[in-house]
């Protein structure tokens, strides 16, 4: 069973340990040791309470009015200092659950990002919906562990506490307490655990995948309104809502079973300790004062050895997440994809020169050959321009010039990052301000309003600051912004930076001859390279070389000035 199945606690051990461990171990070892101080302060007074519980209670019983009041008295005395304990209790454990939580989401966002990962997740079937495990299921992972744990440490300070007094008033209920429990966990374990662990997880990722459809639908809502595609998305919609609907279908009827039992089981604990102990206060020996206190300690034992019991629905929903985060985390942490073939993957060397070196390209799983054994070198200066069939791989070439594509064989020699930029056919809009989208990637840095404009100007958008209020004001540029607008935002920010090389995916396909060829005059007049991709011979000026792909993996090169298009 799951639940008992050491692989997923050593998962889970591999998740929550680092924190304690590593740079916030102090603060989390404390706020966790006040927590056990505060569930030890809780179980002292639900002792209390119990004994003056069955202290008035005899009282009544006894019609002594002196002997309840003083136990009214004690009792309120016990409130005024009990509240601010389980007030405290719940303020220190959401407050470590929340710094928990912001130390893992750190470290998943770290992996996340390193080495691409993120895009190596979002290209392959590997593992679905990372954006809700990092947003959700951390957030549910933390909470959760600070809970059961804190509900298994009270469990045992509550089992100490009552014991002594459950053995003082009635050694068999303690008997019969034992048997008792042992029989109810081991029934919920192994009778209704498996299936419902199965069905949460299962819960999970559908819910997430419909979730998914729902934010698709959104951010893809002009071009689905414009293909008249509702019908179909409505269709797609549903049938992911029909799986989540389905699977939670069965978890409620496998969880009213488990409903039925755990209720059985817990309102028979009324009856059983007045039962097995009534025959003793009829014949005097107990005070009907200790039958009671002898029923709140049984209560508390029992709830402290069935905390599985109690909290099994919760368990299994956990032990999902676990499951989720586990293998997610394993992802993240593990070498990156591109190395996991190292004898079948195009090498990449940092180098000053931008060449490929009997480059064979195939798509991500190898389905495809799209290039073989291509030699080529862009000399500083002298740019580049790819031609070529539509699906002939001229975008997949620069993919694999970016490292992200990998998958073929043979070495590509690149300059560091900051020489290499690239700009795809669909630009990137920065979430911020104007200003942010011209200085993006290197958001922080300092560069003046006058060269900013200046460079608005360059790429003919002079008037874009003044209409949206100023360089600093924020907007949905995706949406504001024509996509003409947008490729012409992106040039300006490859002027700015002047790299050694600019990588062009049909940057300009959006714009007329006009700003087309003002962009690639402004470039010209820089020191950067180009390497374009581009079915327009009004840029083969800007180019010495052009990279012909035939569809079929071969490829020619011709002098630009030579060149024909439809030859």
């Amino acid at each position: 069973m799951r639940i008992v199945d050491r692989h997923l606690w050593r998962r889970f051990w591999d998740i929550a340990v680092p924190y304690w461990r590593q740079n916030e171990k102090w603060k989390a070892r404390g706020l966790l040791v006040l927590l056990v101080l505060l569930l030890l302060g809780q179980t002292g007074f639900a002792v209390l309470f119990n004994e003056q519980t069955g202290e008035f209670t005899s009282a009544l019983a006894a019609r002594d009015s002196d002997r309840f009041w003083t136990a009214i008295r004690w009792c309120l005395a016990l409130v005024a200092g009990a509240v601010p304990i389980y007030a405290l209790y719940y303020f220190v454990r959401d407050t470590l659950g929340n710094h928990w939580r912001r130390w893992l989401t750190n470290r998943f966002l770290a992996s996340y990002f390193r080495d691409r990962n993120f895009y190596e997740l979002n290209t392959s079937a590997t593992i679905d919906n990372p954006d809700q495990r990092i947003a959700e299921d951390i957030n549910t992972f933390t909470q959760r562990a600070l809970f059961f744990l804190l509900i298994f440490i009270g469990a045992l300070l509550q089992l100490a506490a009552f014991s002594q007094v459950l053995w003082s008033i009635s050694r068999e209920l303690v008997y019969f307490l034992v048997f008792y429990a042992l029989a109810g966990t081991l029934l919920t374990v192994y009778v209704f655990g498996k299936p419902l662990i199965g069905l949460n997880f299962r819960q999970l990722q559908r819910e997430a995948d419909f979730r998914f459809s729902l934010v698709r639908v959104r951010e893809k809502a002009e071009a689905i309104a414009l293909y008249r595609g509702e019908a179909q998305e409505l269709r797609q919609v549903r049938q992911r809502f029909g799986r989540a609907f389905d699977n939670f279908s069965q978890l409620i009827r496998r969880q009213l079973f488990l409903n039925l039992f755990q209720y059985a089981y817990s309102m028979l604990t009324i009856v059983l300790p007045s039962a097995l102990i009534a025959s003793r206060v009829l014949s005097g020996e107990l005070e009907v004062g200790r039958a009671i206190q002898a029923a709140g300690a049984f209560a508390a034992v029992l709830s402290a050895i069935s905390v599985i019991i109690e909290n099994f629905e919760g368990l299994s929903r956990f032990a999902a997440g676990i499951d989720r985060l586990d293998t997610f985390l394993g992802l993240l942490a593990g070498p990156p994809a591109r190395r996991a073939h190292e004898q079948d993957v195009i090498e990449s060397v940092e180098d000053p020169r931008l060449a490929l070196e009997r480059v064979t390209l195939q798509t991500p799983r190898r389905e495809r050959t799209l290039v073989r054994e291509l030699s080529i070198t862009v000399q500083p200066g002298e740019g580049l321009m790819i031609v070529g069939a539509s699906g002939s791989g001229k975008s997949s070439l620069l993919r694999a010039i970016g490292g992200l594509w990998y998958a073929g064989s043979g070495r590509i020699l690149r300059p560091p990052e900051h020489d290499l930029v690239f700009l795809p056919q669909q630009p990137y809009m920065f979430s911020g301000s104007l200003r942010g989208q011209l200085l993006y990637p290197d958001v922080g840095r300092p560069v003046s309003d006058t060269r900013l404009l200046e460079l608005l100007a360059l790429v003919n958008l002079p008037e874009l600051a003044r209409r949206f209020g100023g360089l600093d004001a924020e907007m949905d540029w995706e949406k504001v912004l024509s996509i003409g607008e947008q490729q012409r935002l992106a040039f300006a920010r490859v002027l700015r930076i002047q790299p050694r090389f600019a990588i062009l995916d049909e940057a300009t396909s959006a714009l007329d001859a006009a700003n087309e060829g003002n962009l690639y005059r402004q470039l010209a007049h820089t020191s950067t390279t180009l390497v374009s991709v581009g079915h327009r011979p009004t840029i083969l000026q800007y180019h010495k070389r052009v990279l012909e792909l035939t569809g079929d993996g071969q490829w020619r090169v011709h002098s630009a000035e030579d060149y024909r298009f439809g030859q």
